[in-house]
């Protein structure tokens, strides 16, 4: 299934998802990646840090932004060329996370697109960033 083309996009517009992080979630993206800092599985070690708690994973949340992109906005055939991120609060199990993504800019000529992108929890920003993606255009007619 194609996801939207260069020519279908426009400032402003965007797109989300919502998670909410289960354990079970958190227990496999340390499998996966191999990411098994003790903050996030290890909840004696947790309960001595700044958190208090498992936290999970900051890519974790990142990972949601990766999903709406490569769904949603704007969708399958897009490519990931780069995406800054800022960690501003942590996650915790149970919470939900809502990523959004939102086009700020569109270079026709590169067909990319660069959007601002956003995981909140109760309305409070996690993670904050911009990404850029590479977009197909419309198949000539």
């Amino acid at each position: 299934m194609p996801g939207l083309f260069l020519e279908d996009l426009s400032v402003g517009q965007s797109a989300e998802l919502a998670r909410v992080v289960a354990e079970a979630d958190i227990v496999a993206f340390a499998q996966v990646t191999g990411d098994t800092n003790p903050v996030h599985l290890d909840p004696d070690y947790a309960a001595t840090t700044s958190f208090g708690e498992r936290v999970a994973h900051g890519m974790l949340s990142a990972g949601y932004i990766s999903a709406v992109l490569g769904t949603s906005l704007p969708g399958p055939g897009a490519v990931y060329l780069s995406q800054s991120l800022a960690f501003k609060r942590p996650v915790r199990i149970g919470d939900a996370v809502t990523a959004r993504a939102t086009i700020t800019a569109i270079d026709a000529a590169k067909a990319q697109v660069t959007l601002a992108t956003t995981c909140r929890v109760r309305g409070k920003a996690v993670v904050d960033g911009e990404a850029v993606v590479l977009v197909p255009r419309k198949p000539a007619a």
